[in-house]
């Protein structure tokens, strides 16, 4: 099978399927026996002692970074970068252009190799073993900013490509999968088609349906819509608004602030290759913390 190389990252994309938070109660060695007493009181009924959540007691993030270093050379793509992310959080990274949000996203599934500190999926340490880090991409799906079908293939071949030979799924199996999720993003009606017979909105929610096709735990967005006509942009935006809505863990790099408003837990804003601001959309918007926050916001506002 032959196509653009950069097609064949989405085969192995994903972060894995972390478990929900749990927590564990502490209770003091004389808070048991004050309960114990109490139980013994005829007088009395029993009463739990209060219970503190301690912060060992939660499962790790999905992904986590930690003081991240990334150079090309004597330029610094990434600068002591530190993020959390919890299972189920929508965060949209924005900033100006060449201040690392590209290469943050491609660090975390291993696109890029990240010089310094640590990058975590599932409290998993990120390395180049090669079964761990395919465990790890097994369950993470991104879209780019270009499309990356592969030209030869029909729609509904290049949704099918992937469940096969990574998932293992039958050809009927692989082709139910697609259809369902060709329906999702609504555009079924396209599954034989080549994709140079699309717009670009249809070929990117056709990358969107692919990788939804690997059922990933998370997702992956490098500037979905940066390619696209303003008038198709709605379309995919509109899909992602629904997937986020799902409960998707999602990291959207994106300069379309309405959907960060609408759609974001939490906004990062980002600036030679460091994070500025991390906060909510709506504290973003209103206030920035930054110097640079409010000029970016500024401008993109103007536009």
């Amino acid at each position: 099978m032959r196509g653009d190389a950069a097609t064949w990252p989405y085969l192995q994309l994903a972060v894995l399927h972390w478990p929900a938070p749990r927590t564990v109660a502490i209770v003091s060695e004389a808070s048991v026996q004050d309960t114990v007493r109490q139980s013994s009181s005829a007088e009395r009924p029993a009463v739990d002692a209060p219970a503190a959540i301690s912060p060992a007691a939660i499962s790790p993030a999905a992904i986590s970074l930690s003081k991240v270093g990334k150079r090309y050379g004597d330029f610094r793509a990434l600068d002591n970068v530190s993020l959390s992310i919890a299972s189920g959080e929508r965060v949209v990274v924005c900033g100006p252009s060449g201040s690392g949000k590209s290469t943050l996203i491609r660090c975390i599934n291993r696109l890029e190799r990240h010089d310094e500190g640590e990058i975590r999926v599932d409290g998993k340490l990120l390395s180049d073993r090669r079964g761990e880090l395919r465990k790890v991409r097994a369950d993470v799906g991104m879209v780019f900013q270009q499309f990356n079908l592969f030209p030869h293939l029909t729609v509904l071949e290049n949704l099918t490509l992937g469940p096969m030979r990574v998932r293992g799924l039958t050809a009927a199996a692989a082709r139910e999968r697609a259809m369902m999720y060709l329906e999702r993003v609504r555009i079924p009606e396209q599954a034989d088609k080549r994709p140079t017979r699309l717009s670009g909105g249809q070929q990117q929610r056709v990358a969107i349906a692919r990788s939804l096709c690997m059922e990933p735990k998370a997702m992956l967005f490098d500037e979905p819509t940066s390619a696209l006509d303003p008038e198709m942009i709605s379309e995919v935006l509109d899909v992602m608004v629904e997937l986020a809505e799902s409960g998707m863990t999602m990291i959207v790099v994106t300069h379309e602030m309405g959907f960060a408003r609408q759609v974001a837990d939490s906004l990062v804003f980002m600036d030679a290759g460091s994070i500025i601001e991390h906060s909510t959309p709506a504290a973003f918007f209103e206030r920035p913390d930054s110097a640079r926050g409010r000029s970016f916001l500024k401008r993109i506002l103007q536009h």
